[in-house]
């Protein structure tokens, strides 16, 4: 019995309240009559998209730099790539990896730069890039006004600068989506998409426990211990933020196509804020993460997001409330979450 009261106890029990919750909906939904194998497959394609987006986490929190409240500098680098590639007419599954590849050296740039500041301003970095991020948002807003893209499909037919919301279906809509995907009792499974962030979770797991990893997680638990054993603290803090630029870049990439258009000008503003929550959920600390947390916050966060419009609808039907339960429900979580984020013990 003790046994499994410390097991509870490590879980944490607002995660266990909040599975109960999800579990609530998913039987709501059975009750309401609500498709389950379409709402299931949108489960499955929210949680691949914005799976990245979380693990972009990941380095930062290593490093000991916190959460990285300035995604939005690595997913405006990863639109900018994304404007390139529907520039140049690259499609299909080839042209979002292209897109990525076009993606890496600005986020590397950005991220460089940014971690020059991160360096300077030690004990505050995730108040700091908080305005990092709504500032870069802001100076793209302009961007997308003057930058020379002249493509038909992707800028406005009268006046300057690039649409608001622009359509990949005739580039790379759903394309990983797509790729190998399969049916399983009418759940679609996106197999490409999953083969994808598979690689990437992989990929950092394996970053984590390389020798580079072990010294980044050093400099971020004991900065003092990390430096007399020879770890430069702040060249492992700059390779942290350009990692999770970079994998912020590639993320809003692998979310725009999962979506089927890409957004611009100020729909990045809060998209931190949910793959922060969604990390802090699972169980991640702004000192302690897992890949496992990762994973796990995702996929509560995002099926939570995805069964809840439609059950609210069902229970209500006189009025569309699928945008005012998605806000209440998703800062609700956000809310929950960074409330979590001092306490030692979850």
């Amino acid at each position: 019995m003790t046994a499994v009261k410390n097991s509870l106890k490590s879980f944490g029990f607002p995660r266990l309240i909040i599975m109960a919750f999800l579990l609530l909906l998913i039987m709501m939904m059975f009750v309401l009559g609500i498709p389950a194998p379409l709402t299931f497959s949108q489960c499955i394609v929210r949680v691949g998209i914005n799976m990245i987006l979380s693990l972009a986490m990941v380095p930062g929190i290593m490093a000991g730099t916190g959460m990285n409240f300035a995604l939005p500098l690595g997913i405006e680098c990863g639109l900018l790539a994304g404007m390139i590639s529907l520039q140049y007419n690259m499609t299909g599954v080839g042209g979002i990896f292209i897109a990525m590849a076009i993606s890496v050296p600005f986020s590397v740039a950005a991220g460089w730069a940014y971690s020059q500041l991160v360096n300077r301003v030690k004990g505050s970095e995730m108040m700091v890039s908080t305005y990092i991020g709504f500032s870069v948002v802001a100076l793209m807003c302009i961007g997308w006004l003057i930058l020379p893209f002249n493509h038909p499909s992707i800028v406005w037919p009268i006046g300057d600068g690039l649409r608001t919301t622009i359509t990949l279906e005739a580039w790379y809509d759903r394309a990983l989506n797509n790729l190998f995907a399969f049916k399983v009792f009418g759940v679609e499974i996106p197999v490409g998409l999953i083969l994808v962030i598979g690689l990437f979770c992989f990929l950092i797991w394996l970053f984590m426990r390389s020798h580079l990893g072990l010294m980044m997680k050093a400099a971020g638990s004991n900065p003092n211990f990390a430096r007399s054993n020879g770890v430069k603290v702040d060249n492992m803090r700059t390779m942290a933020t350009i990692l999770s630029t970079v994998l912020g870049g590639i993320g809003i990439i692998i979310y725009a196509q999962g979506f089927g258009f890409y957004q611009l000008y100020n729909a990045p503003l809060m998209m931190a804020f949910p793959a922060i929550a969604a990390v802090l959920i699972g169980g991640a600390t702004p000192s302690r993460i897992s890949i496992f947390n990762v994973v796990l916050g995702t996929i509560m966060f995002q099926s939570m997001l995805t069964i809840a419009t439609p059950v609210a609808n069902s229970l209500i039907p006189e009025g569309n409330l699928s945008e005012v339960v998605r806000t209440i429900v998703s800062n609700g979580i956000i809310l929950y979450a960074l409330s979590r984020m001092q306490g030692g013990k979850r």
